[in-house]
């Protein structure tokens, strides 16, 4: 008894030790996760994370002892039930969580599990002699009998996702040698810093995070310019539609400021403008041929006089 008592206190300093070293904690479902694969994971978040296990009645009784000084681990209380564990990190979020999803082995079908996907028995040849014929039309798989052994004739999905495998099923999966489940750690939920969210949140990448703030600023500019109140959004764009406004009334006005004399100028005297406007093209367009003739020779007049090489 005094063991017991003795590990307790040790997993309770432990998970204490971790809570205050650590900002950042997976909790992961293990079912159908062999010892093998848990210490795969281990080695490969050695430098990067920490994993622990234990009784779902001692992580709590071990919670209940700190949670007051950690009150933001109490929203980690529901998620402790059934085949739990917990990753604590203070690495990149995303890198710990591909590597803990990364981790799967396959696996065969047993009777009374739960398919985690839809299973297909794929057409052709299995090999089989034609007296296992039964097990296939047990489960409505077209056959047909070629060169003496049982041929699939077409694709059949014989389980859907959620659905509890049966005897038949898996024998006949297993006769087949396919493995079609797949099992390794699951992300149940991500707690950080005192905020918990699906690990689908790590996926959203910096260039959607900018999309959407940029899509943000665009509808908060719309409508701070339609409704007249002013934000850090829209004042750029309030200042030069009121400078346009100002600037149209000293058109139509006598009221004459710096930025207006130039326009006022032109709307008052366009011939003026427009004559400039052909005599510079001319003058661009005079520089751009003189640039454009060769230079002439220097001994071009000279290169034989008119007589020939013989004359």
């Amino acid at each position: 008894m005094g063991a017991t008592k003795e590990k307790k206190a040790q997993y309770f300093a432990k998970l204490r030790q971790l809570v205050e070293e650590y900002k950042s904690v997976f909790v992961v479902g293990v079912d159908n996760v062999s010892s093998q694969q848990m210490h795969e994971v281990r080695k490969a978040l050695r430098k990067d994370a920490v994993v622990l296990m234990g009784k779902n009645t001692m992580v709590r009784r071990a919670m209940r002892g700190f949670i007051s000084e950690f009150p933001e681990y109490e929203k980690l209380m529901p998620l402790v039930r059934g085949n739990i564990g917990f990753i604590f990190t203070n690495a990149d979020l995303k890198f710990v969580k591909d590597v803990i999803l990364e981790n799967k082995v396959a696996a065969p079908a047993r009777a009374g599990a739960i398919a985690p996907a839809d299973v297909w028995v794929p057409a052709g040849n299995t090999g089989m002699e034609p007296g296992k014929t039964s097990f296939f039309q047990a489960l409505g798989v077209p056959t047909k009998i070629a060169r003496g052994t049982i041929e699939i004739t077409n694709d059949v999905k014989i389980l859907e996702a959620d659905q509890r495998v049966g005897p038949s099923e898996a024998s006949l999966l297993n006769m087949l040698n396919i493995s079609p489940f797949t099992y390794g750690l699951a992300i149940i939920q991500v707690f950080n810093e005192g905020n918990l969210f699906p690990a689908s949140i790590l996926d959203i990448t910096d260039e959607e995070l900018l999309g959407h703030f940029s899509s943000a600023v665009s509808a908060i500019t719309q409508i701070s310019l339609a409704s007249g109140y002013p934000t850090v959004a829209a004042v750029s764009h309030q200042i030069v539609n009121t400078y346009k406004n100002v600037l149209a009334l000293s058109v139509a006005t006598d009221y004459t400021f710096e930025g207006s004399e130039q326009i006022k100028d032109r709307i008052a005297n366009p011939e003026a403008y427009a004559a400039a406007a052909p005599a510079a093209s001319a003058a661009s367009a005079a520089s751009e041929s003189a640039a454009a003739e060769p230079e002439e020779d220097e001994e071009s007049e000279d290169d034989d006089m008119g007589f020939g090489l013989f004359d």
